[in-house]
C-alpha cells in the first residue's frame, strides 16, 4: 500500500456529487362536516367533523376523472345509528351501519353544491337538514350517490357508491323527536 504525504504547498481537490431528490407530489382527499343541531327552533349545539373516504369512493373519484366513467350527478346525505368504526372497505352494498331512517323528509337529503373554487366545494348554500320522527342516538354520517334508488332511505341495493363516512369523534349525538340536524359537507383536495 502506497501512501502520500501531502506538504503544505500541495493542493487537494474533490468534488462532491449530490444527487438532489425531487419532492413527490401527493393530493391528499378530505372532508369537513360542519354540524348544528336545533331544538325548538334553538341552535344547542355546533361541531365539526372529519371522515374516511372509502375504497368504493375514490376508486369511481379516479374511474370519472381519468377513465371515462359515467359521472354521479346526483349525492346525498345520509346519517347512521349503529356505533360502527368506519373503514376503506366500506360499500354501499355493505356499509357496515344501520342507517338511520327516522326523520320526517320523505328521502335523503340531497348534497346541492354551490360550485368548485380554490380545490373545494360545499353545500353551505343549502345545508342538508334531518327533522327527526322519534328520539335516538345519531352515530355518524355518509355521502352516497349514483345508482337507481340512492335518494331512497335504508337502501343499500341501488348500486349507488359511499364516497366517504364520518364518525362522530364524539361518539355520539342524542337527538329527540322534533330536532333538527344541518349539516354542511365541504369536500377538499389538498396538495401534501
Amino acid at each position: 500500500m502506497k501512501r502520500r504525504i501531502f506538504g503544505v504547498n500541495d493542493i487537494i481537490e474533490a468534488q462532491l456529487e449530490i444527487k438532489k431528490m425531487s419532492e413527490v407530489s401527493k393530493a391528499l382527499m378530505a372532508s369537513k362536516w360542519e354540524w348544528e343541531h336545533y331544538r325548538a327552533g334553538e341552535l344547542i349545539d355546533k361541531w365539526t367533523e372529519t371522515n374516511i373516504c372509502t375504497d368504493e369512493g375514490l376508486n369511481k373519484l379516479l374511474d370519472v376523472c381519468f377513465s371515462a366513467a359515467t359521472q354521479i350527478t346526483d349525492w346525498y346525505v345520509l346519517i347512521y345509528n349503529t356505533n360502527t368504526t368506519p373503514t376503506a372497505a366500506m360499500t354501499y352494498s355493505t356499509p357496515l351501519f344501520t342507517e338511520s331512517t327516522h326523520y320526517s323528509e320523505a328521502n335523503r337529503p340531497e348534497w346541492q353544491d354551490g360550485g368548485v373554487a380554490s380545490k373545494s366545494v360545499d353545500n353551505s348554500a343549502n345545508k342538508a337538514s334531518f327533522t327527526m320522527s322519534t328520539a335516538e342516538t345519531i352515530y355518524g354520517a355518509a355521502l352516497v350517490g349514483g345508482g337507481s334508488a340512492a335518494s331512497t332511505k335504508g337502501d343499500t341495493a341501488g348500486g349507488g357508491v359511499i364516497y366517504n363516512v364520518s364518525d362522530f369523534s364524539a361518539g355520539s349525538k342524542t337527538v329527540a323527536s322534533d330536532d333538527v340536524l344541518k349539516v354542511t359537507v365541504t369536500l377538499q383536495a389538498t396538495d401534501v
